[in-house]
């Protein structure tokens, strides 16, 4: 295989995958040949790229001279020997094995030996496609994200029989094409969508439980762990027809372990034809480009009085938080080891329901009202009430905790509150990533910062939140649930039993 730059790189599927990659590899400088079977796709492509060209061009974002070179960059490719003189062909059709088996046996007809054959698959296996190969060692995944030209990531995957080389040309590649590279083996979802199944799954099981409606856990999510858009924001977003399917390849390629398990709620949608904004009805409804809410957040209620407060926490870091917090808010804190008659007895668990942690502090749980101290509570707070708390001291909770105009959430009991069982969950699994050795921890959190836009990567976001205390919220969840897909990954419970970083790699055996 040369170790020339790669100057030449031909793109089958004119779609908007194949579109995208043509564009970026376009104005990077390479010659870029695209080829469709279907009549004039891909001229309809390479004409829907000079027209984007043309907008950046008016609105000052691209020179007409650098949009210029990119177009003649660009060729239409009339036939699979066109691509001849490729160093990669990257292939972006339909998701489907058998047909991109088919297109790589007759690419290997017409191109040179030392040609890289790349999938932009996001699901399938590399290794799978490779197979019906007869040098499956040049077979590797080259995975872009939509839209390729803002999305600045693409995933490079060795199947069981590529060749080291493949891999580090393909990096070479994305890095040419001014995208970040991150290496991955061939596993389901490979890094950014299977570290990407807990946020939406996770929510799933919260609405499915009653604890919150749709509107609730996207206005927690976003305004108390800092995600751009809440999980059903998102799914809407994408598409029921496009997400549920890789919900349910991923799951089913793992022998359904129960991590990634979907929720029966998303089959019903899609039978309804409630796939999100495409079809104007998902989680949400939509007039146009908005979304009508599901709910409003709630009124703040009246209470000209409100009554001592005793706390109760379980670990001093969530203790010495909700002090500071009441205390700003002017709330008269009690001092005793236990409350008084009167007092609103607000607890911060980690992982229990607010009816186990009144249990474990020996308090009366219809005076209880559970606050998540795990989530930023300077903008939002998460409050948790359990079956017998009374409605005088949730009107109290909730007046004290909205005095100073932030935003208050009312949720039901529930094990780990909306933000812990999320966020836990998310670096519980990214933890299961990197024990499977599937990515490097610098890839991992690099993958999913940049493909999924969450505002830490997840290992260094498990360490910002602290290991120990999202270990001891999975035991408590995991043992109150007896849900197996809360189990703790060997890698987080060893590395919080340990006191070091999430981010800390296994030590490289001997020789």
């Amino acid at each position: 295989m040369s170790s020339q730059p790669i100057t030449c790189v031909g793109i089958v599927g004119a779609g908007a995958m194949g579109q995208g990659i043509a564009q970026v590899a376009a104005q990077a400088g390479l010659q870029a040949y695209l080829f469709d079977v279907r009549a004039g796709a891909a001229q309809s492509a390479r004409d829907g790229i000079a027209s984007i060209l043309a907008k950046r061009v008016e609105k000052g974002r691209l020179t007409a001279e650098a949009a210029d070179r990119a177009i003649g960059n660009l060729h239409v490719a009339q036939s699979l020997e066109a691509l001849r003189d490729c160093q990669v062909v990257v292939e972006a059709i339909v998701e489907n094995l058998e047909a991109k088996q088919a297109l790589f046996r007759q690419l290997e007809e017409v191109l040179d030996a030392g040609t890289i054959l790349a999938s932009n698959t996001s699901s399938l296996s590399i290794t799978a496609l490779a197979s019906g190969c007869r040098d499956p060692g040049r077979v590797a995944g080259l995975h872009f994200f939509n839209p390729v030209p803002l999305m600045r990531l693409a995933e490079v995957i060795d199947g069981l029989a590529t060749r080291s080389e493949v891999g580090e040309r393909l990096d070479e590649l994305v890095r040419a094409m001014g995208h970040q590279p991150v290496r991955a083996s061939d596993t389901p979802g490979f890094i950014v969508n299977h570290a990407g199944r807990a946020f939406g799954t996770e929510a799933l099981r919260i609405l499915g439980e009653g604890v919150a409606s749709v509107g609730a856990i996207d206005r927690v999510l976003r305004e108390s762990a800092g995600f751009r858009m809440g999980p059903f924001e998102l799914l809407d977003l994408i598409g029921l027809d496009v997400s549920l399917p890789v919900m349910e390849s991923v799951y089913r390629q793992f022998y359904e372990e129960p991590r990634y398990r979907p929720h029966p709620l998303l089959r019903q949608m899609l039978a309804a034809g409630h796939l999100g904004r495409k079809s104007g009805q998902g989680f949400y409804r939509y007039a146009g480009a908005d979304a009508e809410p599901g709910d409003a957040a709630c009124a703040v209620p009246v209470c000209e009085t409100l009554p001592p407060v005793w706390l109760g926490a379980d670990d001093q870091i969530g203790r010495i938080r909700l002090q500071v917090l009441l205390e700003r808010l002017g709330a008269r804190i009690e001092s005793g080891e236990r409350p008084s008659d009167d007092a609103l007895c607000v607890l911060a668990p980690l992982g229990d329901d607010a009816t186990h942690a009144a249990q474990r502090f020996a308090v009366d749980p219809a005076r209880v009202v559970a606050v998540d101290t795990l989530a930023d509570l300077a903008q939002h707070r998460c409050l948790m009430l359990n079956p017998l708390t009374r409605a005088d001291m949730q009107r109290a909770a909730h007046a004290l905790f909205a005095r100073d105009g932030a935003g208050v959430t009312v949720i039901r009991d529930s094990t780990g509150f909306i933000v812990q069982r999320t966020l836990a969950s998310i670096v519980n699994l990214a933890c299961d990533i990197a024990q499977q050795g599937i990515a490097s921890v610098a890839d991992i959190d690099l993958a999913v910062r940049l493909g999924l836009g969450y505002p830490h990567g997840p290992l260094e976001w498990g360490d910002r939140l602290g290991a120990a205390r999202l270990l001891r919220i999975l035991e408590r969840i995991h043992a109150l649930s007896g849900d197996p897909r809360y189990r703790p990954s060997p890698w987080l419970r060893r590395r919080a039993s340990l006191g070091i970083s999430l981010s800390q790699p296994e030590n490289p055996l001997p020789a």
